[in-house]
């Protein structure tokens, strides 16, 4: 009996989903397209309900070509950085801040004054930058505390269509690090950048590595797919 993999990709214009054999021959691939909302000079945001609406139509479009039970395994990948925000009954509380939103350049140069430029390297790997998801925390804390006090998760853009297909938060390290709150050479979360910065732990994805089975498809995401 044939196995294949189905790979998705929640970028920024579309979710795409792909399925392989074996061979690495692709079997079926299709797409739907995204609404990116510039409502403010410097801001990109996007709804993220329509990232799982274009996977699930995705997945049930090349699902028209393979069985399901044949799948072996799913892989995701996407746009990295975008703030996803849930509250305690994982429902959206703002539109998604995309890794390509500019608003947080004041909130960076607090962020390096606040700890030190060396030390922030030395934890992150990186100048602090716009596009990371740290700034972006700060920034809604600063400017909607409402929003911010309701947020029980964090996640990215892949991980919220992943909690949806297994009902985890998880992120992987690589893309955990774009977050900018990772001591990147211990590949676990930073307790003193996360002090300083006075980000609760509790709010931010388990974090894997690539290559390791993070979560499986729960009965909701598999009916939800196909």
């Amino acid at each position: 009996m044939p196995r294949y993999f189905i790979g998705i990709d929640v970028s920024t214009t579309a979710s795409k989903a792909l399925v392989i054999d074996e061979n690495g021959t692709v079997v079926a691939s299709h797409g739907e397209p995204h609404e990116l909302s510039t409502p403010r000079p410097l801001w990109s945001e996007q709804d993220p309900r329509q990232w799982w609406a274009a996977t699930c139509a995705s997945l049930r479009a090349v699902l028209q070509d393979v069985s399901a039970d044949d799948v072996a395994a799913v892989g995701l990948t996407g746009q990295m950085h975008g703030l996803t925000m849930l509250d305690a009954n994982n429902e959206i509380v703002r539109p998604a801040i995309l890794w390509n939103d500019q608003r947080t350049g004041a909130q960076c140069a607090a962020i390096t004054e606040r700890v030190g430029a060396q030390w922030l390297y030395d934890q992150i790997g990186s100048v602090m930058l716009p596009g990371f998801t740290a700034p972006k925390i700060v920034w809604v804390r600063e400017h909607e505390p409402e929003a911010f006090a309701r947020t029980a998760h964090i996640l990215l853009p892949m991980d919220y269509v992943r909690f949806l297909l297994t009902g985890a938060y998880v992120t992987d390290v690589s893309d955990g690090s774009g977050i900018a709150l990772m001591d990147v050479r211990r590949r676990t979360w930073s307790d003193e950048l996360l002090a300083a910065l006075d980000i609760p732990r509790a709010l931010l994805p388990d974090l894997c590595e690539g290559p390791e089975v993070c979560a499986h498809v729960s009965a909701a995401g598999a009916a939800a797919t196909g």
